[in-house]
């Protein structure tokens, strides 16, 4: 199972409740994706959950994908966000606290470290590739992010 299907909405309830329809808690489902790239009904929740909303759709929806926001985008660019977010020396709490504070959505701890042992283990895999197909600039890449990603 992906990481971002383990991502949800917080305050679910609240923001049900704000926009007069249920949505599911998965930040990455179907109709939580389609509801924030229409932005249908946006008006009717408050400035600060509004502007938390939009800044998910602005920094993971937008793109030129035709089938957006179903064309595996969204969920590639919160990968690359979280990868980032562990790149700068964040523990997989201070994780879940940041993508708290920028998006009002969460993930289990325990979530997010298994997701990070699994990325640091296909970067090992393409590190050991590389060796064996000499490619030495892939290998080192592959070094970098993988000290980068282990902290």
């Amino acid at each position: 199972m992906a990481i971002t299907d383990k991502i949800y909405v917080k305050n679910h309830r609240q923001l049900a409740s704000q926009l007069e329809t249920s949505i599911p808690k998965g930040a990455f489902s179907g109709a939580t994706l389609d509801l924030l790239f229409t932005g249908e009904g946006l008006s009717k929740l408050d400035s600060t959950t509004r502007d938390r909303v939009l800044d998910f759709a602005e920094d993971f929806l937008d793109c030129d994908c035709d089938q957006n926001p179903y064309c595996g985008c969204p969920e590639r660019k919160f990968v690359a966000y979280l990868l980032e977010l562990r790149a700068q020396g964040l523990g997989p709490d201070a994780i879940v606290d940041v993508m708290t504070d920028d998006y009002m959505v969460y993930a289990y701890t325990g979530d997010v470290r298994s997701f990070l042992d699994t990325a640091i283990r296909r970067i090992e895999s393409v590190e050991a590739l590389a060796d064996v197909e000499g490619d030495a600039e892939m290998a080192e890449k592959a070094r970098q992010a993988k000290r980068a990603l282990s902290g």
